[in-house]
């Protein structure tokens, strides 16, 4: 319980005590004793509740009075909204135009923080154009009412690279003036992040499927090697009753004139899904390859060449555990909502 002077104010519980008190037949200096208030305090809650019946504090706050109210608020809220990009020092001189009172940095930040906004990094997503915003939107509609016994039946394919080093631009050090070039504040970077390797993976609800790593740039005549070597027995196996699906995304290699010749000698076997372009939040492989590159950057010996770095990557695929593809393949269905929720734009998969 709070010990306040005779020109501070008690909060609701302690003038409910003091009201006690005093009908307990208790004198004013018996109950300033008991409870560790003055007697002028005591003496005015009691009168207070004898007159008024009241046992509440209507006394206001103490402090400095906000420099922005409410319609100051609203004001920053439309300069936030006009400019996301806006830095601190720009909202608070466009706040300041046209106002009798100016304010500072500090208090647009404090003010900014008490509306709930926060300086974060932007997600990157990949720019959609209003024709493939309007394939986005049919690729949903089409699906909207597949179930996840539905999506069960496709096998998802992809291609990522991973670097051999990692640059991260937001590592901070600290360092005096005169210490700028001291090996310990210095970050070494290599060109091209020291080389990479890439892979080709395909999986669906039922199992993951092969990794195949890709020594070159991949072209239509190494990808028919891997649809022949790869997709076709994975998707023998799988769907047998020939009712599988194989997604794929519309990169060059993918829709050359030897692929889509290929597929159309195998139509018999499975389907090749129509994909919509622009859409990675789409396919639940992207998620994997994230899995991977965690598991790659939490490694207590990281690769030194990119023989290791393969090997490393191969035995992270083949180690990912089944519920968590699992589940990425039963987001499908959430995903064509939100996608329809946008009307074909971006989304937060």
């Amino acid at each position: 319980m709070s010990r306040m002077g005779k020109k501070g104010d008690l909060s609701n519980l302690e003038r409910g005590v003091v009201v006690g008190a005093r009908r307990a037949s208790l004198s004013i200096s018996q109950s300033a004793q008991l409870l560790g208030f003055s007697h002028t305090t005591i003496s005015r809650v009691y009168k207070e509740w004898c007159e008024k019946g009241k046992t509440s504090s209507m006394r206001q706050s103490c402090g400095r009075k906000c420099l922005v109210d409410a319609r100051g608020q609203r004001r920053m809220g439309r300069l936030i909204q006009a400019d996301r990009r806006a830095t601190l020092t720009e909202i608070t001189t466009r706040y300041n135009r046209g106002m009798q009172q100016s304010i500072c940095e500090a208090t647009t930040r404090t003010t900014l923080r008490r509306m709930g906004y926060n300086s974060r990094r932007p997600h990157r997503l990949p720019l959609i154009s209003t024709t493939n915003r309007k394939k986005r939107l049919q690729f949903a509609r089409a699906h909207q009412n597949w179930t996840v016994e539905d999506w069960k039946n496709v096998a998802w394919s992809d291609e990522s690279r991973f670097l051999l080093r990692h640059s991260n631009g937001r590592v901070r050090i600290w360092h005096k003036q005169n210490e700028n070039m001291d090996p310990s504040c210095l970050v070494t970077t290599v060109q091209a992040g020291g080389g990479g390797v890439m892979v080709w993976g395909m999986f669906s609800w039922h199992t993951l499927g092969p990794l195949v790593p890709i020594g070159h740039r991949l072209n239509a005549t190494g990808y028919l090697s891997i649809v022949s070597d790869h997709v076709h027995p994975f998707m023998s196996t799988m769907y047998p009753s020939s009712d599988g699906y194989f997604q794929q995304d519309n990169a060059p290699c993918h829709t050359a004139r030897i692929i889509s010749n290929w597929f159309l000698e195998h139509d018999n076997e499975f389907t090749v899904l129509k994909w919509p372009p622009q859409s990675p939040d789409l396919n639940p492989v992207e998620h994997l390859w994230d899995v991977v590159e965690r598991e790659l950057r939490a490694l207590d010996v990281h690769p030194t060449n990119l023989h290791q770095l393969q090997d490393a990557i191969l035995s992270i695929w083949a180690n990912i555990c089944k519920e968590c593809f699992q589940h990425l393949v039963e987001s499908m269905p959430r995903r064509i909502k939100a996608v329809l929720k946008a009307k074909g734009g971006q989304t937060p998969y």
